[in-house]
């Protein structure tokens, strides 16, 4: 698989946000089971301090409360969305 890296991410609701990969994937992808499972993650529980990310150097998905997710784990949440609404 060659590298994989975020083009850009998109605010939507709820602890989502709309993603777009280099490879071309691109889908919603739901962060509230990641947010709510790390302590460090703890600010972005509020949705105003969630939807205030940004992508990094690497890119990577970012808050200034120094929380990130790699593209690589918003990959395969992604493509697992996408498998789960196809299937659907």
């Amino acid at each position: 698989m060659q590298s994989v890296y975020l083009l850009k991410a998109d605010y939507v609701k709820n602890h989502k946000i709309l993603l777009e990969f280099n490879t071309g994937l691109s889908g919603v992808v739901d962060l509230k089971d990641i947010i709510f499972k790390y302590k460090q993650a703890e600010p972005l529980h509020n949705e105003n301090a969630f939807s205030k990310f940004y992508l990094d150097s690497w890119p990577t998905l970012a808050w200034d409360c120094g929380f990130d997710i790699a593209p690589e784990t918003l990959y395969k949440k992604c493509e697992k969305s996408i498998m789960i609404t196809n299937f659907k």
